[in-house]
């Protein structure tokens, strides 16, 4: 493809994705595809002959537009807001048209030192300290993979350069809330500590981790031989918002020499709020904390920001130094390729530069503000209404609801099922989308405000259907 072809049909790629947005809210929400039936239409093997992008074009309206869920969409309620404001998807396209290669701070100068101002622009507007810096990974999932495996080189002194766990004549332990995302369980196995030395600690009323559990288990473990390495807290648990007092966790952590990290991949972009900030109080004393930038605030995914208090720590538990990425600035700049696992890196402060920049703090307070009033607004609908129950405090966006029909009291199962159906209906429609969950081994179902065209109208909309279909027979 030559430049002058790639103009023409940029121009109608940015046109096509332009309209897509303009006329999200005619969609419906969800596709009513079946499994294969995409993968069916597609040519079991790739073309000999080159094609043109015309056929291209007519494939994605036909095949795989009609198989899309649309996370944009202004009637999105599901799992959490996974935003890709368009300001961060031109940084995007940005990043990808360019092609540059973060193998070191030689190899793509800007690309390093955009990440570290990008990365101290959202340290600030979160209110932590200049103690942390941070580095931008792909998700949640690998920067709490990278902190668990920072956490257990320090408890073990640095094992992975002798024996590794092997070595180590005491089992390591790892704690987490029962409400933490499964990434974390998934987190704590892949760094090698095992599933029998993952204890979950028990949670309060509001699902919050419990810190005298915390110590507890701590001292127990300790007693019977083992060494106690990191306890994973979340501000803003995936099934229902709650917030583990990160404080008085942290003051466990510190009696017992215990990596802390915290899991704010969601709720972090609420600390843009001053009057959020209390939720996560003692996240100074953390080790390690992670806050997707794609998720609420806006970036298009994927950009995960992973802060830390110990960067020179990092850099010894991840550095890699062959000759061919060695240079002459090495020891005034960052290389970005020994904060985390892989080697290269994509140019993702674009996306976030781009975003920070067309919004403005402002700008990004103004709509999470909205989202925080439209969430209020619906919980005091649903608080007043017969029938209708709020199960978990509302602390930001996200609601945890059940319908509990009138009349003869239904078994657990039956509510089960009641559940389960009028919300399935709601999917259907195609006029919103909501994601059930199970609390207190119970099906409930989630309504996660925060897509970025998600206005009032659409909540109220949604608050309407909700009520159609729960009171169907």
């Amino acid at each position: 493809m030559t430049p002058e072809e790639f103009r023409k049909l940029g121009h109608q790629l940015i046109d096509w994705v332009a309209d897509y947005r303009a006329r999200l809210a005619s969609l419906p929400v969800a596709p009513s595809t079946k499994p294969g039936e995409i993968r069916r239409q597609l040519p079991a093997v790739p073309p000999d002959a080159p094609e043109s992008f015309d056929a291209i074009f007519r494939d994605l309206d036909r095949i795989l537009m009609p198989g899309l869920l649309h996370w944009q969409h202004p009637s999105f309620f599901g799992y959490f807001p996974s935003n890709a404001d368009l300001a961060s998807v031109l940084g995007d396209y940005l990043s990808t048209g360019l092609g540059v290669l973060g193998l070191s701070w030689q190899s793509s100068p800007a690309l390093t030192e955009l990440e570290e101002v990008t990365t101290d622009w959202v340290r600030r507007i979160v209110g932590l300290s200049d103690a942390w810096s941070g580095v931008i990974q792909d998700t949640a999932s690998t920067s709490t993979l990278v902190a668990l495996i920072s956490a257990r080189e320090r408890t073990t002194h640095y094992g992975l350069a002798s024996g590794g766990l092997q070595s180590s004549p005491q089992r390591l332990t790892v704690y987490v809330a029962a409400h933490s995302n499964s990434s974390v369980e998934k987190a704590a196995l892949l760094a090698g500590f095992g599933r029998s030395n993952v204890r979950v600690v028990p949670h309060d009323a509001e699902y919050a981790m419990r810190p005298d559990a915390l110590e507890q288990m701590i001292a127990r473990d300790t007693a019977d031989g083992c060494l106690p390495c990191a306890v994973v807290a979340t501000t803003g648990t995936t099934a229902t918002t709650a917030f583990d007092p990160v404080e008085a966790i942290a003051e466990v952590a510190r009696r017992h020499g215990v990596w802390l990290h915290v899991d704010a991949a969601m709720a972090g972009a609420a600390m843009i709020l001053p009057e959020c900030r209390p939720l996560w109080q003692g996240i100074e004393l953390a080790d390690s904390l992670v806050v997707n930038a794609h998720k609420w605030l806006g970036a298009a995914f994927d950009c995960s920001l992973y802060f830390v208090r110990d960067a020179l720590h990092l850099v010894r538990v991840f550095s890699t130094n062959p000759s061919y990425l060695q240079s002459a600035a090495d020891a005034e700049v960052k290389n970005f390729r020994d904060w985390g696992i892989p080697l290269g890196r994509r140019f993702r402060a674009l996306k976030l530069w781009c975003l920070i920049r067309e919004q403005g703090v402002r700008g990004l307070q103004e709509r999470l503000r909205r989202d925080l009033a439209n969430a209020r607004w619906l919980a005091d609908q649903i608080a007043a209404a017969p029938d209708w129950r709020l199960l978990a405090p509302v602390r930001l966006q996200t609601l945890c609801v059940r319908h509990e029909p009138a009349g003869p009291a239904l078994d657990a199962e039956a509510l089960d099922r009641h559940t389960l159906d009028w919300v399935d209906r709601v999917n259907r429609s195609g006029r919103a989308y909501l994601t059930p969950a199970k609390l207190d081994g119970r099906w409930m179902v989630r309504v996660s405000i925060g897509a970025v065209l998600t206005e009032q109208e659409h909540v109220r909309a949604l608050w309407a259907l909700m009520r159609e279909e729960a009171g169907r027979a």
